[in-house]
């Protein structure tokens, strides 16, 4: 399915949001979803199915200096 993540067309294999997350490894990492607008509370990831062009932000924090 092809989905806008972080602005970039991605064509990936994936039901929910929380598959995404896991797909770009961010699982268990400080990490904000946006779907379609809407900020996501990691309890929603899991029962929040994604569609076709769905604009998706991943942002996460790194540490460093």
């Amino acid at each position: 399915m092809k989905l806008i993540i972080n602005g970039l067309e991605q064509e990936l294999g994936v039901l929910t949001i929380q598959e995404v997350v896991d797909h770009y490894g961010l699982t268990g990492k400080p990490v904000v979803v946006e779907a379609d607008g809407v900020v996501l509370q990691a309890e929603q990831w899991a029962a929040t199915s994604v569609h076709a062009a769905m604009k998706i932000e991943l942002v996460h924090f790194v540490g460093g200096g």
